[in-house]
Order: C-alpha cells, then structure tokens, then sequence
C-alpha cells in the first residue's frame, strides 16, 4: 500500500502566528505517528516562517517512523542541517527565497551538474533522495541521470483539473510514473492532494511508494479531528 507520510508545518504556521508552543509541534508529530501515519515531513524555509530548524532536530530525535525533509538544497545551512539530522530521505524542491509553497519541479537537464553534485552529498551520507519534478518524460528521464533514487511528482496540475476531467488531469502523471517504472526510479507525489482526489490518483498511478499531505489534511482535522483525518487519508491509499 502506498504510504502517506504527513507533513507538519501547518501546525508550526499556526504555532508562529501567535508565539508560544501552541500547538506544539512536536506533539503533532507524534501524534501523526500514533495515529497511523507512515511517516513525518518537515519543509524548514529559510526564514523558518512554519517549521524550524530545532523543530527538525527535536522531532528526528523522538518519532521511529520515516521522517522526510524536504527543502532548496541550495542553502547551504539547509545542506547541513540535513546532514546533522541525518532523516530516512531528503526530497530536493526547486524554491525560490520566500516562496510561499512550492510550485514548479526541477527542470532536471538544465540542472543535472549541479543535481549530480549535490545528490552525491547527501547519498554519500547514506540519506535517500527524492527529487520534485513536474509531470514530464522528460524531466524524468532527466532524474534518472542526477542519480536520485526517488522523484516526488508536483500534482498540484493533477488537482487542479481534477474536477474538471480526471482521465485527463490523470494522463500525464500516469505517463511519467511509467517512464520512472522502466527507469526504476521509486516514486513519490505530493502538494494539493486531498480527500476528493486521492483515490484516484494513488489508484492509477502504478509503483506510487508515498504520498507526502499537509495543508488539505490540517484543514480537514479542523473538522474531523486530527486521529480521524489521518485514518480517513489512510483509507484513500487502501
């Protein structure tokens, strides 16, 4: 079954925006983990707005589920607090400073020199790797060359136009998953995938490893609760 590994930094967004420890996010964390989650994403931005960086020390030190780290590797303080922490994978994401979510993949050719070098680092450290990439052949065949393990498809076009025909939103996605099959590289997706769209996506895409939900499923634990949105996450991906 594919893994949903939830990402945290809502619950930091809502930490910051009144100060304090409330909610705590290390609780959040822990929680995710108790209450089923296959995992734990972090995206620590430079300005650390959501997530911190002791935030990423803290809860490496206590969850015993997958933590994944994702950011612009780019920043050199970003390299090294991954390698400090050491987290089960690292996805790379392509982020302009203060960009407010990401929104755009690697553009894996034009990039490969520098997704080469900077793979090797954190491989070399024994950290699995994932790349953001949109969903195109091209790019993909692109990650094979940066020597990445993983790629995390952006679905935000996915969602998008998911209403509006999902065959068709569906089809490139499908496409780029069966390139990164005969490829063997692993695959990943995430960003605005939610209760309306999940089924279908995790249902067709084939060798789909981990969905990484953040945003739609804090929103939906406001009305749910946090243990029931979890489980209702875990219930698209069976």
């Amino acid at each position: 079954m594919t893994k949903l590994s939830v990402n945290i930094n809502k619950f930091a967004t809502l930490r910051n925006s009144r100060g304090g420890d409330n909610p705590n996010v290390l609780k959040a964390a822990l929680d995710a983990e108790r209450f089923g989650a296959d995992g734990v994403t972090v995206h620590p931005r430079p300005d650390e707005r959501h997530i911190r960086y002791d935030d990423v020390r803290e809860i490496k030190q206590a969850i015993k589920t997958e933590f994944n780290i994702e950011g612009n590797p780019q920043e050199q303080r970003f390299i090294d607090l991954v390698l400090e922490v050491r987290p089960h994978q690292v996805t790379l994401v392509p982020d302009a400073l203060g960009q407010i979510t990401s929104n755009h993949g690697w553009d894996t050719i034009a990039h490969k020199d520098y997704l080469i070098n900077i793979i090797s680092v954190f491989k070399n450290a024994g950290i699995r790797t994932s790349i953001f990439v949109d969903p195109d052949v091209k790019m993909i065949e692109g990650a094979k060359a940066s020597g990445t393990d993983r790629i995390e498809l952006y679905t935000e076009g996915y969602a998008r136009d998911f209403h509006l025909d999902k065959k068709a939103a569906i089809k490139p996605y499908i496409e780029a998953a069966k390139a990164a099959n005969e490829l063997s590289l692993g695959i990943n997706a995430g960003h605005d995938l939610d209760l309306q769209n999940l089924k279908f996506f995790a249902q067709n895409i084939p060798g789909l490893l981990e969905v990484s939900i953040g945003h739609a499923l804090v929103c939906d634990a406001i009305y749910f609760g946090y243990e029931n949105a979890v489980q209702m996450y875990k219930r698209q991906l069976q």
